[in-house]
């Protein structure tokens, strides 16, 4: 991922915490045949074992975990082993030239478009074990229901049923070699610049534009 040195996120409990908030990403991975294939997953990016703090590698970073419906291609067309890039995308927004303070200053300006997103790289396995698959399944819903008042458990539907669910799907684990954070948010420009952007962020109907508001007023 092209990433200046000024909107490098390097920190991987804050990146961490951008996965956590996204929690979903796009599985990319490429078959034999050279083409692409891309699936928008829910995940569970783990932590590594305490004792695997210091090893290099994958250990390093933890696994991501995650789920295909049996129906879908994707996973067929995956070596066990090969490349995997799983990006997760955080709030972006369209930035208006006009909000900048140098727009009256001195017209040098250009629209842009603003983001965060984080890329989680490695070898991938497909998981077709029954226990392996309820496991997943269960920390995937324990970690999605928690806080609801009415949270919902996989105990909570018939067992033959859950069977049957889990017969439909395949696992997915990605050993995580590499992490990228990156959070593009106007660092580059001078203090006037990002609180215009700002303003005028807290005015747009579009999705996003208020979380990226409030992540540039975060870093001023």
């Amino acid at each position: 991922m092209y990433t200046p040195r000024f909107n490098l996120v390097d920190d991987e409990a804050e990146i961490r915490r951008m996965v956590a908030e996204a929690r979903v990403a796009w599985l990319v991975t490429a078959g034999a045949d050279g083409v692409p294939q891309a699936t928008l997953l829910p995940i569970i990016w783990r932590a590594a074992p305490a004792a695997a703090g210091t090893e290099a590698g994958a250990a390093a970073h933890g696994t991501v975990i995650a789920h295909l419906a049996r129906a879908n291609r994707h996973w067929r067309a995956i070596a066990q082993g090969s490349p995997a890039l799983l990006i997760v995308t955080g709030p972006d927004a369209y930035i208006h030239p006009g909000w900048y303070a140098t727009k009256a200053e001195t017209g040098k300006v250009v629209p842009t478009w603003n983001y965060s997103a984080v890329h989680l790289s490695g070898p991938i396995t497909v998981h077709d074990d029954p226990e392996w698959l309820r496991a997943a399944v269960t920390e995937l819903t324990e970690t999605h229901e928690a806080g609801r008042p009415d949270e919902w458990a996989v105990a909570d539907a018939p067992a033959d049923y859950v069977e049957m669910q889990l017969s439909g799907i395949v696992g997915i684990e990605v050993a995580v070699e590499r992490v990228e954070g990156k959070a593009k948010l106007s660092q580059n420009r001078s203090e006037e610049d990002r609180r215009g952007v700002v303003a005028g962020l807290e005015h747009e109907p579009f999705p996003g534009a208020d979380a990226v508001a409030s992540a540039m007023e975060a870093g001023l």
